[in-house]
């Protein structure tokens, strides 16, 4: 099954600020050398997904400098390709408008390559996850989009988008950050959230785009997922049940943290501190990549010409 991914990286991470007054929110720094992107880029990395985009407008400079520098090491043995992509202007204004606008100026990149299913996965978390048990777990259910679903505390659900399912986990509505959210079924005391990451059917992808664009709507969290209950076969994929080698007895089950807010970015940074930490950065089974992972390995750089047969990962700065 090909899978390509697309990254959303663009945001300007309004209530992260200051710390993001120079940087864009998935290029802060979270610990051990790790940025807050290498965790997305090493899930895809290591569910051998290929290609993977990355979408940025918010000052991108030092994510470019970062990709470079962290992931042009690897290549060949499988790895997949990455590729930095911009808006075609170099006016912010006028470049991404939303999360499904950055996919939609970016359909081509689909048509081009023709995958099985398009990974539209945000860059802002920190998380362990085997990405092909979400794509089986799509097809088994012949499913059209499917949406990675992380248990919160009912008490803290609505600053998240909250999903309502039915026994066998189809999606039966979409509330982007309610009031008052509902439990899941059965354990009132925690709501599906989304974590931002998405599967799609290609075609389904591009006529929803197609729509949203004529429709003015620019977001999925808020003008996409809501309408897809109604009108797609949409199926909420339960986190808990994701496994990956490599995790020890000590850590959280299903540790998921949205870097959203700069209390968040602190509590995710003593989250992998300490000997016995809540989510361990050394996993040699499904490691965290980056800049850390290659002087923690001592992984020099390839040589300036790649040898036959390998195949050097592409981090480039593309335009529309």
């Amino acid at each position: 099954m090909k899978i390509l991914a697309m990254v959303l990286a663009g945001g300007n991470g309004t209530r992260l600020h200051p710390l993001t007054a120079e940087q864009a929110k998935p290029a802060l720094p979270l610990a051990a050398g790790y940025r807050i992107i290498d965790f997305v880029l090493s899930n895809l990395v290591n569910s051998g997904i290929s290609p993977i985009y990355v979408l940025l407008q918010y000052k991108p400079q030092s994510l470019i400098e970062h990709i470079r520098a962290a992931w042009a090491p690897w290549s060949g043995g499988g790895e997949p390709a990455i590729a930095v992509v911009l808006p075609e202007t170099s006016d912010a204004s006028a470049g991404f408008s939303g999360t499904a606008d950055a996919v939609y100026q970016n359909l081509r990149l689909i048509e081009r390559h023709k995958p099985d299913l398009v990974a539209v996965f945000a860059a802002d978390h920190v998380y362990r996850m085997d990405v092909r048990q979400m794509a089986r777990f799509h097809q088994e259910r012949g499913a059209e989009v499917s949406v990675a679903a992380a248990r919160v505390p009912i008490t803290k659900a609505s600053a998240f988008g909250i999903m309502a399912t039915g026994p066998a986990g189809e999606l039966r509505e979409f509330l982007e950050k309610p009031e008052r959210p509902g439990p899941i079924p059965g354990d009132p005391n925690c709501a599906y959230a989304s974590m931002g990451n998405y599967l799609f059917n290609p075609r389904v992808l591009a006529e929803l785009l197609e729509e949203c664009n004529r429709n003015g709507d620019t977001d999925f969290g808020h003008h996409i997922m809501p309408l897809l209950p109604r009108r797609r076969r949409v199926w909420a994929y339960d986190f808990a049940g994701n496994k990956v080698p490599g995790v020890q007895p000590y850590e959280e089950r299903g540790y998921w943290r949205d870097i959203g807010t700069v209390d968040a970015y602190k509590a995710a940074q003593n989250d992998v501190l300490g000997p016995l930490p809540c989510f361990s950065l050394v996993n040699a089974e499904w490691p965290i990549r980056g800049n850390a992972y290659r002087v923690r390995r001592r992984i020099a750089p390839p040589p300036a010409t790649a040898s036959a047969g390998v195949r050097r990962i592409a981090v480039s700065a593309q335009a529309n």
